[in-house]
């Protein structure tokens, strides 16, 4: 089937093709590529459209010698079938397998991890200067910029700071129309001025005059009209960047891969001045499926190759995501002070039915999460109600302003943290490193729903609660109600939904199926536990732990880095306790690679069957012989 694709082993057998095999190895990539990702999941839409670049990109540069830097790192897959992981594609995002972003350890032909967005021209403008400093005068270095990447606050930082390079150093921008009219709108407003002047105007008045009242005169004031906005549209774009310091080449169909490779030569070629080469793309290129629903199929889980249908869940599930959606649609419904924001993950975040119902009342700032937690913080000190929904991964990236211009201020702003703990897709969005930055952050309340009804509940004390911040921290996983008894909500205390005597589990969020899963082992071994479902992480039930204390050992149970949230808490707490010695299961130290979470429980000791392993060897240690 892949018969081109199986002669290539790396970069240099690309440019062995003949020119009119290469839109035939697009499509075996573009086969490949849909028939892997409906398996494993993954990035679909972002991939197929920049076959043809890739193709380009390799056919006229020399990787590894040439660095090229993609951003976002999820738009890789072909870069990673061209650089001779063709071979191993088929494990990608698997655990041992190949990564989904770009890996310096996994390849010499990926300089940089790129797995958020933004940093790619940062890093690539320092790596130019350092080969200039090196005297290396002929390596090239490429970013390849995604549109709405280009928006995020590092490259626009990165962009100011351009002009002082003068070396080889090349920016792709892959406008596959989201947002880079958006980026321009200082420099369209310029020159809307002028096409608004007086002057222009009188003139345009004069010559539409006369063109009335020659034959066909109206055609040509409509072809006329047509050139003024294309006009206007090309010459934001150069203006921008010619500005900035760039030499501009473009806009290029990026999927008319002569014109490419042409252009692309071209460029390489030229001396002394970063060049910027903007190249229109359409994302989902060449899956029809994919192209009438890019943000569906921008990341997706597995599904039917040939329909593009997704495939259905298991019975009884409901994300996390969902059902935060729906208690937001309520809470909103009876509170018109409420506001939602999100960066760039609408759907994601379950926000999109929201958008939908309060398209005034809805901000998506693009992917700037540092801007989006002031400006929540801005609509807090204007008397609103805002609600901010990001995922753990990219809010780390805001942490100062959530710091300075929230917590420090004493912002009623809430924040609905989703994919908090493992995540399929590694190292660089598994949601397990917020909690040791946060518990430290002053006037923030950190809740954890067990449920979906529990996030319900939590939202609405959340919206009650004026004294300060809070965060609601919840996982990707199946968020459908637990068949317990529940107790009420009250601020700052823990729920005990299982008695016993030996040893008391306290779990936070969705742990607290674990912890119950481990208790039921227990018992077979005549070990009983109570479970508690810890709800409040700050403020913490300090009284309950330390009287489940006097008489238990206690163990913890959180999807989050190396004990660092309940179980810093209960050490801290049982510091100077007879009964000190906590039993804590979390992530480990070490850096957690990509996997299905339920394998990475495995690997990690994670499972229930594990746990109450562990905690029955820890309480035969405890017993007097």
């Amino acid at each position: 089937m892949d018969e081109l694709l199986g002669q290539i082993r790396g970069p240099e057998d690309v440019k062995k093709l003949p020119a009119d095999q290469l839109e035939a190895l697009c499509e075996e990539i573009r086969k490949k590529i849909i028939s892997v990702v409906s398996r494993n999941g993954g990035h679909l839409a972002p991939n197929l459209g920049v076959i043809e670049l890739t193709v380009a990109l390799h056919r006229v540069f020399h990787s590894p010698g040439d660095r090229i830097v993609w951003d976002v790192g999820h738009q890789t897959y072909p870069h990673k079938i061209l650089t001779g992981r063709y071979e191993k594609f088929d494990t990608i995002r698997q655990y041992g397998g190949l990564s989904g972003f770009q890996n310096p350890a996994e390849s010499p032909h990926d300089p940089f991890v790129t797995g958020h967005a933004g940093a790619a021209l940062s890093s690539a403008m320092g790596l130019a200067a350092a080969l200039e400093q090196r005297g290396d005068r002929d390596s090239r270095v490429i970013a390849v910029v995604g549109d709405g990447a280009l928006g995020n606050g590092i490259s626009l930082e990165a962009l100011n700071n351009v002009r002082g390079h003068k070396r080889h150093f090349i920016l792709i921008i892959n406008d596959n129309k989201m947002s880079i009219s958006k980026s321009v709108g200082t420099i369209s407003t310029r020159l809307t001025k002028f096409i608004t002047g007086r002057r222009y105007n009188r003139l345009k008045t004069h010559v539409k005059f006369l063109l009335r009242h020659l034959p066909g005169g109206l055609h040509l004031i409509h072809f006329i009209s047509r050139v003024e906005a294309l006009t206007k549209n090309l010459l934001v774009s150069s203006a921008l960047f010619e500005e900035m310091g760039f030499k501009y080449v473009g806009p290029i169909d990026g999927h008319d891969l002569p014109s490419l490779i042409e252009n692309l030569e071209k460029v390489r070629d030229l001396n002394g001045r970063p060049v910027v080469v903007h190249v229109i793309t359409e994302k989902g290129h060449g899956c029809s499926y994919a192209i009438s629903s890019p943000e569906k199929f921008h990341g997706v889980p597995a599904f039917d190759p040939e329909t593009g249908v997704i495939l259905p869940p298991p019975k009884n599930t409901k994300s996390f995501s969902s059902a935060f959606g729906e208690s937001l649609l309520r809470l909103a419904e009876d509170h018109p002070e409420v506001v939602a924001l999100t960066a760039a993950m609408a759907g994601g975040t379950g926000l999109s039915r929201f958008a939908e119902r309060f398209p005034d009342r809805f901000y998506d700032v693009g992917i700037a999460e540092e801007h989006a937690v002031v400006f929540a913080g801005g609509l807090a000190a204007g008397g609103l109600r805002p609600v901010v929904a990001i995922y753990s991964t990219f809010m780390q990236r805001a942490l100062d302003c959530i710091f300075h211009d929230i917590c420090l201020q004493n912002r009623p702003v809430i924040f609905c943290v989703d994919r908090a703990g493992a995540v399929e897709d590694g190292p660089t969005h598994h949601g397990i490193y917020d909690l040791s930055f946060l518990l430290g952050m002053h006037n923030l309340a950190i809740l954890c729903p067990r449920d979906a009804t529990e996030l319900d509940q939590m939202l609405q004390a959340a919206y009650r609660h004026t004294g300060g911040p809070v965060m609601l921290r919840y996982p990707r996983s199946n968020g459908a109600d637990l068949e317990l008894p529940r107790a009420t909500l009250c601020w700052g205390k823990a729920e005990e939904v299982l008695a016993g005597t030996d040893v008391a589990i306290w779990a936070v969020g969705r742990e607290l199926s674990t912890a119950l899963a481990a208790a039921a082992r227990l018992r077979t071994k005549n070990i009983s536990a109570s479970v508690t479902n810890t709800r409040f992480l700050k403020p913490f039930d300090e009284e309950k732990l330390l009287a489940d204390a006097r008489t238990r050992l206690i163990v913890t149970i959180e999807d989050s880095r190396d004990a660092d949230g309940i179980g810093r808490i209960v050490d801290r707490l049982l510091l100077n306790s007879p009964n000190c010695g906590a039993l804590h299961f979390s992530w480990p130290k070490e850096v957690l690679p990509h996997g299905s979470v339920p394998l990475l429980r495995e690997r990690c000791g994670l499972l229930p069957e594990q746990i109450a392993q562990r905690i029955a060897e820890r309480l035969s240690r405890r017993t007097p012989s």
